[in-house]
């Protein structure tokens, strides 16, 4: 990591970092710890007046390089470096974890809401809240804040999000005389219509736990919640089996596919019209037009299936923020480059053309101008779709420590009970005990929800 360090700089007051695995439980006043004391190179540093630093920032952020240009030359003397990671396979989380164990990590880094906790239980981020970034909260949309806020602490800035709906081959539900399914019924009954046509109406693709995790978000989950110093984990939750249940369903009965989405096979499929719908988010739209040129015009976007015949209720796939490392040695600058970076309306528009998913921040932008593969959507103002979805998010989800390692454990059972027939809930029952034991073996105090 490149770092500037000045010698004979006055400290800033001690980091409060979350101080370990015990410490770590939404919702409370979080144990704090110092790692910085007297006589440690790495303890940060307020800059002085005129003096010029460098930041490192970690990203995969498509086009994240035009934002930061920009920054740079409004800010020559707090420059920032980035540093592109692998996003492959979690790739670029192993990177950050190893970077943290050997005591070098960037000064920044993209992390991902679900797994700003596991980072908290290794120590390596920074509390915002010291800082002053409670003042930026109403910049931001409330759900997204929050992603990041664990007892009064404040661990990332948020970036973006991904809003859940439905894109839909138009030109084959035209032809089918269907109509982009309201309800989960009507994708069911659509999902019928499609086959006989010899076609699929999507996949349910067993490996993809961050995908089912939003659709059980929406239905009304709560896969974590705290109480005192102990974790309540519920992945087995009635909500979640009435999702696991209607998916079962729709596998047994031959109505979806089960090949992992967004690979080879599965992009032959878009290209083709085998695969004539897609439950996903609001990025999206770039995925399927670089993956899927040859349908140029056939996609529309539509809302997320409802349980309830006009209900209102959406979850977020994906989403992103822009954290501050632990051992970052101007933390104040870091900040306030990562507000800047995600509230700034030229720095938004550069985002936005790079790609990089539905904006977090409230203001600086125009819906209509994430609608940048509209002929690809046939004229459709599609981000509409994802800022009303956007709106209507259930807010009271919260993630917690080892999703990472939770999401291996719901494609693993998934895979399985296709294989050998056995239920989903059963993979539901087998991947709740699994992760009591991966977090009681980090140290944590668990019980099982119910």
């Amino acid at each position: 990591m490149t770092r500037n360090p000045v010698p004979h700089l006055p400290r800033m007051p001690r980091r409060t970092v979350l101080g370990g695995a015990a410490a770590l439980a939404a919702g409370l006043a979080l144990a704090g710890c110092s790692d910085g004391g007297d006589g440690d190179a790495d303890a940060p540093r307020e800059r002085k007046k005129g003096q010029k630093i460098t930041l490192t920032f970690w990203s995969w952020v498509p086009g994240i390089d035009k934002p930061v240009d920009l920054w740079n030359r409004k800010n020559p003397d707090v420059q920032v470096k980035v540093e592109k990671v692998s996003a492959v396979n979690g790739e670029q989380y192993a990177k950050m974890h190893a970077a943290i164990k050997a005591g070098n990590p960037p000064d920044l880094g993209q992390i991902e809401f679900p797994v700003v906790p596991s980072f908290l239980l290794d120590n390596g981020l920074l509390d915002l809240a010291p800082l002053g970034a409670a003042r930026h909260k109403d910049k931001f949309f409330g759900w997204q804040w929050q992603q990041s806020v664990f007892g009064k602490g404040i661990y990332a800035i948020p970036q973006a999000s991904g809003p859940m709906g439905l894109f839909v081959r138009q030109d084959l539900f035209d032809k089918w005389g269907l109509k982009a399914p309201g309800t989960w019924d009507e994708y069911e009954a659509a999902a019928k219509v499609i086959r006989k046509k010899g076609a699929w109406i999507e996949t349910f693709a067993p490996t993809n736990g961050n995908r089912f995790s939003g659709l059980a978000w929406q239905a009304g989950a709560k896969w974590y919640a705290s109480h005192g110093d102990t974790w309540i984990v519920h992945i087995d939750d009635e909500p979640t089996r009435r999702v696991a249940d209607y998916w079962e369903s729709l596998v047994k009965q031959k109505l979806v596919k089960t090949i992992p989405d967004r690979q080879n096979a599965w992009y032959k499929d878009l290209q083709t019209g085998d695969i004539t719908a897609w439950v996903g988010a609001s990025w999206g739209d770039a995925l399927l037009v670089g993956n899927a040129p040859g349908t140029k015009g056939k996609w529309r976007a539509a809302p997320l299936p409802q349980w309830k015949a006009g209900g209102q209720v959406f979850a977020n796939w994906g989403g992103s923020t822009t954290a501050v490392f632990a051992k970052a040695s101007y933390p104040k600058d870091a900040l306030d480059f990562a507000v800047w970076l995600n509230t700034d309306p030229a720095s938004i528009a550069l985002l936005i053309d790079g790609g990089y998913g539905f904006p977090s921040a409230k203001k600086g932008y125009a819906t209509d101008a994430l609608d940048v593969d509209k002929p690809f959507f046939g004229g459709q103002s599609y981000s509409k779709v994802f800022a009303d979805a956007s709106a209507h998010v259930d807010t009271s989800w919260r993630w917690g420590p080892g999703v990472d390692t939770l999401y291996q454990r719901l494609g693993d059972a998934f895979t399985d009970a296709i294989a050998d027939g056995s239920s989903f809930r059963s993979a539901l029952a087998k991947v709740q005990r699994q992760t009591l034991s991966d977090l009681q073996g980090k140290g944590l105090k668990v019980e099982s929800g119910g």
